[in-house]
């Protein structure tokens, strides 16, 4: 059978950083993955290994994959527009290519030659795609290189990704290049000339773009669009818009009425098939949703958004499915303090993982408050050991329960680091980290969300446990249930509240697998019984706005 030839699109950015380059490259995989086979890879220029030991104010949330990989946050978007579950040598990063770079030199794969930045650096990393390529068994690799044009620390990315159509043949490559085209305050038009000059780095480094994509806060004029074409050496139907949208979902459905789809098809002479109906249907109903709730995130990183980005794509998911806006309302907690009046303009909590001891009890305070106003609680992580610790305290009366994490001497180490796991000493050496299995308790809420599921899988970024020592004290004090177990039955990864409206935690992160088309259970859950406790609230209002007029009518009469 003949091989099937490999073609690879690149995404670049230039301009500025944050233009949503990752976006942009999830969702123009989203447009051809119904009917080729598409890799995702993404080329990091940092020096660390991977972003485990990263703090996420200063580079946003660590995503995990099932193999255990802590890689870059534009992973859970390719997740979540590509159906797909990503790798972790899909991320490549300077520490890992340097790295692989020495183990070579001291192996003497370079035969006693001189090992310089150029050529065996770019050349490793083109050897990475193709390996990638092989193992996969891609038609299309779809490449985002970090950074923007210009920055030193992506210049080798840029050199290997360049001799990719040496390699290939230019009619198997295609350049892709996110830029920014600002409307000056006052001024009121479309600039083009930071498009212009990106491209002209761009072009110095070798690369000529096929495509630009340009974000605006407004469909590009017709005239702009033809400018750019003009002095960028593209096709005006290849200068797409790139629209500021409130919506991350809707992108795939502009970018496909822009064009962006047929000029991709036309190069790679490749079939395409139209956005899924379903998909598109659930972007409308998260357009168009006529209820609203409020969710609090109760955390120690709510300066930066991106810190929770999973969390939010999670809710935004489920609002779709539930025709629901969810809004949320950012609770810092590291001063502790009475959070009632906070906590009764929100329908629904989250505490979500962490590390720590700053600001932990004023998640405790939280989780108290929810447990003892049925407010609707769901605990990620971190946030299923402070509610246990919370449980301990105030239910069982251990009093001074507390994590090791935080207190190695607590009278109480409800929990703490089980002896299998005190050996491991690097901090990217998480002892629980990937996908791992939970057996469910059946008839609890849990069991019930997932579908009745006798076994799931959700991915863990953790070393402390719930203490098996108490576990028989946890559950005999109370209404807490032990929803999900480790296979072993030593290890808590589900727990809930009977005769709570939704009180639920897992040692997981359920956020990490939610998608569009498939919304995380316990997130669904969370949002449900939020819907249902605005509905009440509404409903007593309603009730006592009628008790009024209705007393109102008599003291009229008499």
């Amino acid at each position: 059978m003949e091989k099937k030839q490999l073609k690879c699109i690149v995404v670049t950015g230039g301009v500025l950083s944050g233009l949503g380059k990752g976006i942009a490259t999830a969702s123009i995989g989203n447009l051809l993955c119904t009917t080729t086979k598409v890799i995702p890879i993404k080329c990091d220029g940092y020096l660390n290994v991977d972003p485990g030991t990263m703090n996420p104010i200063e580079h946003g949330e660590v995503f995990v994959l099932d193999d255990g990989g802590e890689v870059d946050m534009d992973f859970g978007h390719y997740e979540r527009f590509l159906d797909i579950t990503c790798k972790f040598k899909w991320n490549l990063t300077m520490g890992k290519v340097f790295q692989k770079i020495r183990e070579k030199e001291r192996r003497g794969d370079y035969l006693g030659k001189t090992v310089q930045f150029v050529p065996h650096v770019p050349q490793l990393i083109q050897e990475w795609f193709f390996t990638l390529a092989d193992e996969e068994q891609a038609d299309i690799l779809l490449i985002e290189v970090g950074g923007t044009v210009g920055d030193i620390e992506n210049e080798l990315y840029i050199e290997a990704v360049r001799g990719l159509k040496k390699k290939l043949g230019a009619e198997n490559v295609l350049y892709v290049h996110l830029t920014y085209i600002p409307i000056p305050y006052g001024v009121n038009e479309q600039k083009s000339k930071p498009t212009q000059q990106s491209v002209n780095i761009l072009r110095q480094k070798g690369i000529i773009p096929d495509i630009i994509i340009g974000r605006c806060a407004k469909p590009i004029h017709d005239k702009i669009k033809e400018k750019i074409a003009n002095l960028c050496d593209v096709e005006k139907e290849a200068v797409i818009t790139g629209l500021d949208v409130t919506n991350i979902y809707q992108i795939p459905l502009l970018f496909e009425a822009e064009g962006l789809s047929n000029v991709i098809t036309k190069k790679f002479n490749i079939p395409f098939l139209p956005q899924q109906e379903k998909w598109k249907q659930l972007v409308e109903n998260s357009m168009s949703a006529p209820e609203s709730i409020t969710i609090a995130i109760c955390g120690k990183y709510t300066s930066l958004g991106d810190s929770y980005a999973s969390i939010m794509e999670a809710l935004s998911h489920c609002g779709a499915h539930l025709q629901c806006k969810v809004y949320l309302k950012w609770i810092e907690t590291s001063d502790p303090r009475d959070f009632a009046a906070e906590l009764e303009q929100v329908h629904g909590v989250i505490v979500p993982g962490g590390f720590g001891a700053r600001g932990i009890e004023g998640k405790i305070a939280v989780i108290k408050e929810c447990r003892e106003n049925n407010i609707p609680f769901l605990g990620i992580c971190y946030g299923l050991q402070l509610a246990v610790v919370e449980y301990a305290r105030n239910v069982c009366g251990l009093q001074g329960a507390q994590t090791t994490e935080v207190d190695k001497d607590t009278r109480h180490p409800v929990i703490d680091i089980l002896p299998e796991q005190l050996e491991v000493t690097e901090k990217g050496g998480t002892m629980r980290l990937g996908a791992y299995p939970a057996v469910l308790q059946e008839g609890s809420m849990v069991y019930t969300l997932y579908g009745c599921q006798k076994e799931v899988s959700e991915r863990h970024r953790h070393r402390y446990e719930v203490n098996p020592k108490y576990h028989d004290q946890l559950l005999h004090q109370g209404n807490l249930v032990f929803s999900g177990m480790s296979p072993n039955k030593r290890l808590v990864e589900f727990i809930e509240l009977a005769n709570h409206p939704y009180f639920v935690a897992t040692q997981a992160h359920p956020e990490l697998k939610s998608s569009l088309l498939k919304p995380a259970p316990l997130f669904m859950g969370l949002v449900k019984a939020a819907l249902e406790r605005k509905r009440n609230q509404l409903g007593q209002i309603e009730e006592i706005k009628r008790r009024k007029s209705e007393g109102n009518r008599i003291t009229i009469a008499l």
